[in-house]
């Protein structure tokens, strides 16, 4: 079977919404429907945005070129509709199925229509490809569109529902690593595709057939028209040109160079392109006629407008041009008339009369672009091509010795630079559709928590990636100035990772470390207080998945509710009926005894939930002892049964991590089977549990002498151990020994149920185990109700987060180019949308979400060496003078105190009232400087210590205790004494959750 792509969840945080509507970043799409005057815009922020103009542009006005001062200061257009489509660029859209069904292609590999005009509020997903999806094109009338990316493969998808229609790798028998697909265009018999090859590629859209290919761009194409009747072609390309191509000739007819940047769009409404439109990377935006004329060079380029920035798209309807760009608004200019009857410089008007002598034959179109008689100034008038005429007063004679390369507008801007370059018709645009601030840049903080972001307004804002809002502004000021008055000096392991390409802050978790960072709950600050254990940490992946599926949770617990009350009145029916007929005889059931050997059934285990069931008489009692309960308090529980998943979701510990292990040995290798009792106590609690009593009984000896020193007494009273940690039991000392019953049997079970019934590879196999549970049970104890098996986290492993609504949820699965979208949702529609999530989203999820199980890893240690500060106070060394030791990344320095303190002097087994703590009178050093009590391990070496090998530590006491020079002296029981020459066993300071 093939290997399952990973999946990944991500959630995207709300931003503030300053206007109805809008961008937050640039825009690479544009599309007009005439006849209903609506604008559709695609964005960088991956939304597609739907506009009223409020204009009508089926009719021609008579206003001059150079529109009013009152039109100017018209605001027409109204926010319509938007859809956050995709969840990175929108780099193309187009009108389809007679502009009922809009197209939009992404970055995010997708493939998406929307038609507004039927109800859809979200667009449905028609294809895919295997990386970033550039262009999109489709004929008039035709009910398919084409897609093209950087898969360098094109795809022709039915719009009627029936999926991908044809395949076309473009890159054929030449395999060329640059075939990637940047520009389309389509009519019902031919489709053209371009992109860095610099080639022009026709394709036969039935057949997926190559037709031809057209040479001669020099750089990457940018975009492309196609006539309506298929046998012409126009290109524009970063070489700063546009050719026109004759299909039946197969060749380059014309070169216009009217433009002396990277030419990014064209459109034309014109079936025979006669009047086009052209946008470069400078920001000009141009109007081509060559109506009526004989060569095309003959015909007139006017600079409409300039832009601040690079036009991404030009499109023009009626009377008006709209123009994209990186930034988030959308500008609109006033058209200008082109057409025979426009009003030109003298010098122009001869040379165009000249040009046009030939146009009786044609009639004259002038009417279709009648926007006024005011006269076009000269400055503004391109010279269309090298090889095109230009007015003699304007042109200097050595202008005809230019050659191509320097791709001039017009002779006077080479020649003569006193005169002014290029002076477009419009300076300002007649309306401004206003964007919104998006973000651009971000800043990660140390404790992972928190990010600085940065928008396109220049406002830094503030984020908790916990509690999904923003905490603080600053205004319009430098990240960089910011950051260091926010961040902390902490070391936290990468949980998630942050992107801003779509403008939102979206945070993206991945199972392979989304459950590695943690905190400790007394740095938290909650509405409502809640009672945690000494130094318990939370774990960060897991606290806010608790929350963002929570209406998921409580959706399968309602659920989980009524299948078990469809089981539980079969229980009940064969309760009462074995009330009816009461037994003539009572048989002592063998069960026990084969229980004692294979484990109780789960059924009679107190679930992690608190909920706590009948067990059978001496059962607990037969099996283990309560000195066994230490040895076997984490390790020794069945895989897949509750505890386990309850001891796995704390860290899924190791068998020697306690916070210390030291040694002659490599401290990088801390589970080598030691020699001392006390670690030997602990080594199989992890790998198996005992199969006999006397396997019990060796670890009741051993796990009698583990606390051999008066500071692991202390601690082991002092700490919660096991599923304890949870607080999800109200009766720890039972839930311990039931677990070692519990191994064998499901083991056995387990293995069977696997043969028995196969599961889903996803999120319902969690489900469906849990049902098969219920299932075993019933045949195990018809007679004993079910209880529930779904514990999800509670509240004081993972506090109560309200998040705001519109927060986002996806679950993306990894493909060869980036991620595609499974399922995508808000925190408040994910119990909705229940049915979707079980098929779409990972199994993993299902057990955080469900059983509170997270994924097993072995703990991350640091390597430390203790000495006394200047020989002030005795020396821990061992017997050979070995001072090494390794621990939990995570552990705090006042843990390292405390073990020093009953290192160098006699720890009373009760604390007397009122006696001072280790870290009160006791302080630790690393490189000269005095550490915190609340600093980890993980802080100390990225921080202070900023070396790859043993962190040096100094301790030494602040007077506040008279503390003796000498060492006590140690007893028989004590390792180093026992032991001379072996590892030393550190008793665990504390097993932290």
């Amino acid at each position: 079977m093939a290997r399952k792509a990973r999946q990944r969840i991500s959630y995207v945080l709300e931003l503030d919404h300053s206007s109805s509507g809008g961008h937050r970043l640039g825009v690479n799409g544009l599309a007009v429907d005439r006849d209903n005057a609506i604008l559709y815009s695609g964005g960088r922020d991956g939304v597609i945005c739907a506009w009223d103009l409020n204009l009508d542009l089926n009719s021609r006005s008579d206003r001059d070129s150079v529109p009013s001062r009152d039109a100017k200061s018209q605001t027409t257009t109204k926010f319509r509709a938007s859809t956050q489509a995709h969840t990175h660029w929108v780099n193309d859209i187009v009108l389809a199925a007679n502009n009922t069904a809009l197209v939009s292609v992404s970055s995010d590999l997708t493939v998406k229509v929307w038609r507004p005009e039927f109800g859809d509020t979200e667009p449905h997903t028609i294809g895919q490809h295997a990386d970033y999806v550039k262009c999109v094109a489709t004929p008039n009338h035709a009910d398919w569109v084409a897609s093209g990316g950087l898969d360098r493969k094109i795809y022709l998808w039915d719009l009627n529902g029936k999926g991908k229609s044809l395949e076309i790798d473009v890159r054929g028998e030449d395999v060329s690593e640059k075939a990637s697909v940047y520009a389309m265009s389509a009519n019902p018999n031919i489709l053209a595709s371009g992109g860095p090859e610099s080639i022009v590629r026709l394709w036969d859209p039935k057949s997926g057939k190559r037709i031809t290919k057209l040479v001669g761009h020099t750089d990457n194409i940018r975009a492309i028209l196609m006539n309506e009747a298929g046998d012409t072609v126009m290109t524009a390309s970063s070489d700063q040109t546009v050719k026109v191509w004759s299909v039946t000739a197969g060749r380059c007819m014309y070169t216009l160079t009217m433009h002396n940047d990277s030419v990014w769009s064209l459109f034309s409404e014109d079936p025979e392109l006669a009047v086009f439109y052209s946008s470069d990377r400078s920001g000009l935006i141009v109007k081509t006629d060559t109506r009526g004329t004989v060569e095309m060079d003959e015909g007139l380029s006017v600079a409409v407008a300039q832009e601040h920035d690079g036009v991404n798209k030009v499109v023009a309807c009626g009377d008006y041009i709209w123009s994209a760009t990186s930034s988030s608004s959308i500008n609109r200019w006033t058209n200008v008339e082109t057409g025979p009857d426009a009003q030109l410089p003298e010098p122009f008007r001869h040379l165009r009369a000249s040009s046009l002598v030939s146009r009786s034959r044609k009639p004259s179109t002038a009417s279709t672009d009648g926007l006024g008689k005011s006269e076009i100034p000269a400055k503004s008038i391109l010279r269309i091509s090298n090889t095109a005429a230009f007015p003699p007063d304007l042109n200097e004679p050595s202008e005809s010795n230019l050659t191509s390369g320097t791709l001039p507008r017009k002779g006077s801007e080479v020649v003569d630079p006193i005169l002014p370059t290029i002076e477009p018709i419009h300076h300002l645009p007649e309306e401004t559709i206003e964007g919104q601030n998006g973000l651009v840049k971000h800043k990660l903080l140390n404790d992972r928590r928190r990010v600085l972001t940065l928008d396109t307004a220049g406002d830094v804002l503030l984020w908790d990636l916990i509690r999904c809002e923003v905490i603080q502004r600053f205004g319009k000021r430098h990240l960089e100035d910011v950051e260091p008055e926010v961040n902390t000096l902490e070391a936290v392991a990468p949980w998630c990772s942050i992107d801003t390409s779509s403008g939102n802050l979206t945070v993206v978790l991945e199972p392979f470390n989304c459950f590695d960072a943690e905190m400790y709950a007394d740095e938290l600050i909650l509405s409502e207080p809640v009672d945690f254990r000494e130094d318990q940490r939370i774990n960060l992946g897991r606290w806010i998945l608790r929350y963002l599926f929570a209406k998921l949770i409580d959706e399968e617990i309602k659920r989980d509710e009524i299948h078990r009350l469809k089981l539980n009145e079969i229980v009940e029916k064969r309760q009462a009926a074995t009330r009816l007929n009461p037994p003539t005889s009572i048989i002592i059931p063998t069960s026990n005894i084969q229980g004692w050997q294979t484990g109780e059934s789960p059924l009679t285990t107190p679930r992690a939930n608190g909920a706590n069931y009948p067990m059978s008489p001496g059962f607990g009692i037969g099996i283990a002892t309560p000195a066994n309960l230490l040895g076997l308090s984490e390790n020794s529980v069945t895989p897949g049964s509750p505890l386990e998943r309850v001891s796995s979701s704390q860290l899924n510990r190791t068998p020697t991590e306690d916070y210390f292990s030291t040694g002659i040995s490599s401290a990088d290798a801390p589970a080598k089977p030691a020699t001392t009792p006390a670690v030997v106590d602990q080594t199989p609690a992890k790998d198996e549990i005992p199969k006999s009593p006397v396997d019990t009984k060796d670890k009741d000896k051993d796990n009698a002498r583990s606390p051999s020193t008066p500071f692991g007494k202390k601690f082991r009273m002092g700490m919660s151990f096991g599923t304890k940690k949870l607080g999800r039991s109200a009766s720890t000392t039972i839930e311990k020994p039931t677990a070692v019953e519990e191994k064998p049997e499901e083991n056995k079970s387990e293995s069977s149920s696997n043969h028995e019934k196969e599961i889903d590879d996803n999120f319902r196999g969690v489900i469906q185990k849990i049902h098969n549970d219920y299932e075993k049970q019933l045949l195990e104890t018809p007679d004993k109700f079910v209880e529930t098996k779904i514990t999800p986290a509670l509240p004081i492993d993972a506090p109560v987060l309200k998040l705001p609504p519109g927060t986002k949820v996806i679950i993306q699965e990894e493909t060869s180019g980036g991620s595609a979208n499974l399922y995508r949702g808000t925190v408040m529609s994910v119990g909705v949308d229940v049915d979707i999530i079980e098929e779409k989203a990972p199994m993993w999820l299902g057990e955080v979400l469900l059983t509170n199980t997270i994924p097993q890893k072995d703990p991350v240690k640091v390597s430390f060496v203790l000495h006394p500060w200047k020989d002030s106070l005795p020396s821990i060394a061992t017997a050979d003078g070995n001072n090494r030791l390794n621990a939990n990344r995570m552990l705090r320095v006042k843990k390292i105190l405390a073990y020093v303190a009953e290192r160098i002097e006699p720890q009373p087994e009760e604390p007397e009232p009122g006696a001072l703590k280790p870290e009160e009178y006791l302080e630790l050093y690393c490189n000269d400087q005095l550490l915190p009590n609340t600093m980890s391990l993980a802080t100390l070496r990225a921080h202070i210590w900023k070396g790859g090998n043993d962190v040096v530590l100094y301790y030494k006491a602040n007077g506040r205790k008279e503390i003796p020079r000498e060492l006590p002296q140690p007893t028989l029981e004590d390792p180093a004494v026992s032991d001379p020459g072996g590892q030393q066993a550190i008793p665990p300071i504390a097993t932290v959750s």
